[in-house]
């Protein structure tokens, strides 16, 4: 099946996305990874981008050229600094045991300007949320809570000593955001993809409690706040935290920018910090 014309899966979103930047993708290096089978590596090497693909399993890589690198990210890319100018990680963060290391080898890899792309399964939308209150799984009536039995994968060629965990790291984008940032990224844009029914059917009953009580924390923190840049921030925290797209979307699409080294990041954080006497 190809799932690049499914639109039910990311796959076709996401390939829709590089279509559309086709020009800012010829001559350019792309990492990809984790790789999976390589069809998200086939699009960016037709479009005539320098793809670099890695994952975890390089079995499952069906495409000839290029070859795909075994690279486990919590080990490290084995790639030079600032050697990419996007770096694509689809339906991978949810997998990462530490997402603060994965977000700062994204950073060590990108040039400063370079993008991230990162699609993960919607920790936030309402029928998430709703999964989690219920038994804190992914979906509710579908699948367990995460468990040694099915949140746990092993390569065949493995020796079984390392796991590769599934979706036991499932990321909402709050955190996805402060990781980020954390990491010397901003939010240049957050691409919608499908809706999800479920989701939709829950918002005129959630909807109107999650902007009301919201807003009220947003209103008590503003008036608390000791600088414009908090404010700046808790602004930008509320706007994600009622925007409807994000509450009913299947999928987290997100696409940042590379600002700052990670280190320049942290600093910057801490210097604000000790400005206003947060620390």
């Amino acid at each position: 099946m190809d799932y690049t014309q499914n639109k039910k899966s990311i796959k076709y979103h996401l390939k829709k996305f590089l279509l559309a930047h086709a020009n800012d993708i010829r001559g350019k290096s792309i990492v990809d990874i984790p790789a999976g089978n390589g069809v998200t590596s086939a699009i960016v090497r037709d479009l005539g981008g320098n793809v670099l693909p890695f994952d975890l399993f390089t079995e499952y890589f069906t495409l000839s050229e290029p070859k795909c690198v075994r690279a486990d990210v919590m080990q490290g890319i084995p790639l030079d600094n600032a050697v990419a100018d996007w770096l694509i990680c689809q339906e991978g963060i949810e997998h990462f045991p530490n997402q603060d290391i994965a977000f700062n080898e994204f950073n060590r890899v990108l040039k400063v300007g370079g993008s991230l792309i990162i699609t993960t399964p919607n920790y936030s939308n309402l029928r998430a949320k709703f999964s989690y209150m219920i038994g804190e799984m992914e979906r509710f009536n579908r699948t367990m809570p995460p468990n040694e039995m099915d949140s746990v994968w092993m390569s065949a060629n493995d020796s079984g000593t390392v796991p590769y965990y599934g979706h036991v790291f499932l990321i909402g984008i709050m955190k996805l955001r402060l990781l980020a940032k954390l990491n010397g990224f901003d939010i240049e844009k957050i691409v919608f993809t499908r809706i999800k029914t479920t989701s939709l059917l829950m918002m005129p009953i959630f909807y109107p409690f999650i902007l009301l009580f919201n807003s009220i924390t947003y209103v008590r923190n503003i008036l608390k706040a000791k600088s414009k840049h908090q404010k700046l921030v808790y602004k930008e925290v509320f706007r994600l935290s009622i925007q409807p797209k994000i509450l009913v979307d299947g999928h987290l699409f997100v696409v940042f920018k590379k600002k700052s080294s990670a280190t320049e990041a942290i600093l910057k954080v801490k210097s604000r910090h000790s400005e206003f006497g947060l620390t």
